[in-house]
């Protein structure tokens, strides 16, 4: 935190009045990133024919952004992996926003999304997440997260 408020010449108190902790920060920190790729992803098509296809298209995208800077994943999934109650709106603003990035991908011309899509996504987005712990932890290589998740997304909307 100390770091953080050098880096961004706040007072470390300041720091603390907005994050109460270093959970809080990093899991805000993840939704700013999702919210940059959503928003790269509005501007864009998402690239496949199928809904698998453009999920897996949306996945690679996310991912490959995230592994840019392997130690500031590792911070970030780590913070959301541990995040206690008190973390929970911040949480949740995640999980919605990878919920509307996958649902989106899965339904590009269509505001109709159902219940069942919601619960794909989720389902999706939780492979995910275990998916990134296995490459942050080393468990699994940057191709056999991929592969991974592209076999999860194949099955999961088949």
């Amino acid at each position: 935190m100390r770091a953080v408020a050098e880096q961004a010449e706040v007072a470390l108190g300041t720091l603390y009045r907005y994050f109460p902790s270093k959970i809080h920060l990093l899991v805000t920190a993840l939704a700013r990133e999702f919210e940059r790729a959503e928003k790269v992803l509005a501007t864009k098509a998402i690239s496949g024919d199928t809904p698998a296809d453009r999920v897996i298209t949306v996945l690679r995208r996310t991912t490959r952004g995230l592994q840019g800077d392997p130690h500031l994943t590792d911070a970030l999934t780590r913070a959301f992996m541990f995040a206690d109650k008190s973390a929970a709106q911040e949480i949740h603003a995640v999980g919605m926003l990878l919920t509307r990035m996958l649902t989106r991908a899965m339904h590009p011309d269509s505001d109709d999304i159902s219940d069942d899509d919601i619960a794909i996504a989720r389902v999706i987005g939780d492979v995910w997440l275990s998916a990134l712990v296995a490459w942050v932890t080393g468990r699994s290589t940057a191709e056999e997260t991929a592969a991974h998740m592209e076999r999860a997304v194949r099955l999961i909307l088949r």
